[in-house]
């Protein structure tokens, strides 16, 4: 009979198609888990369906094939052509990229304009926007000016957060001037939280998927590293990483998370077989390349063992 928590393991990571690529033999192993371990963490299954729904949604994405799309309404390409205002706040996106910038209360209190700038395949709150169509994600993906505006918006956000935009031909990202004032903000105001899942799924649809992997980097160095942003932690673990579309970056994000993240006991992001050889490379780097502490001193390390999960 499976042991009660690995079926549990799997169970929290049943919405993850990360690991589905893996070879036959390791997806039949699962590790055997000590029956006084209790996991206090739990893994967030409505983030996890939410978040495979949408890779889902991206990969099966055929461009204005469906004759609907043809007789709908264009309203964010023609927003993003600045030929229509949104709702219900009447502003083009010229009067966003050329008033807003800066401007952190308008963007604190303007709650409707994220579907606007960032539109996706999901309706949000403000039921006056609308919900991408495919036929206006082909436009988006090949038209120059756009994209051009979309990026516009990607750094007007970015800097509301206190992020800049170091490279855009790579998306790396770093801290703006004013980031601790702008941190701050975030760690008080929880529904940016959102703001940015959409901006992740944004990017991923509309030809900036590339940028993804750069921004949850970022979170990542920032949470579970620098210990800044403890209010964004868990958002970033269960939403931002599993926007990445890119599945070897995510893996590579999901591998940062865990060797960074304490107790690994409690890491529950990935299935527990993962997380073995996860540990087993960590130790294998950690050997090749030995660290040097003071004569007669420890590194005070423990690393986890298997009985440990």
């Amino acid at each position: 009979m499976a042991n009660s928590k690995s079926t549990e393991n799997d169970f929290e990571n049943q919405y993850d198609s990360t690991w589905d690529d893996e070879d036959d033999e390791e997806q039949r192993y699962r590790m055997k888990v000590s029956k006084q371990q209790t996991h206090r963490t739990r893994r967030d299954l409505y983030a996890a369906k939410d978040m495979q729904n949408y890779r889902r949604m991206c990969q099966n994405i055929k461009i204005a094939r469906r004759s609907e799309d043809y007789e709908r309404e264009m309203f964010n390409l023609k927003f993003y052509q600045n030929k229509i205002p949104s709702r219900p706040d009447g502003l083009f996106i010229q009067d966003f990229h050329q008033y807003w910038f800066h401007d952190y209360n308008k963007l604190e209190n303007m709650h409707s304009c994220i579907q606007w700038l960032f539109p996706i395949q999901e309706q949000g709150v403000n039921h006056c926007a609308h919900v991408l169509t495919q036929k206006e994600i082909k436009f988006f993906r090949k038209d120059e000016q756009l994209k051009r505006r979309l990026l516009t918006s990607y750094k007007l956000m970015l800097d509301f957060y206190g992020i800049k935009l170091l490279d855009e031909n790579t998306g790396v990202v770093g801290h703006a001037e004013n980031w601790t004032e702008r941190f701050e903000n975030l760690n008080r105001n929880a529904h940016h939280n959102l703001g940015l899942t959409r901006i992740l799924k944004c990017l991923g649809i509309l030809g900036f998927e590339h940028y993804q992997a750069p921004l949850v980097q970022f979170f990542l160095t920032e949470t579970l590293v620098k210990g800044r942003l403890p209010e964004v932690k868990r958002s970033v673990l269960d939403y931002f990483m599993f926007s990445v579309l890119n599945t070897s970056k995510r893996k590579e994000l999901i591998r940062f998370a865990f060797e960074k993240f304490e107790p690994k006991e409690e890491f529950v992001w990935c299935p527990k077989r993962i997380q073995i050889r996860f540990l087993k490379e960590i130790k294998t780097t950690k050997a090749e390349t030995p660290e040097t502490h003071p004569s007669g001193s420890e590194s005070g390390v423990r690393w986890p063992t298997s009985n440990d999960f």
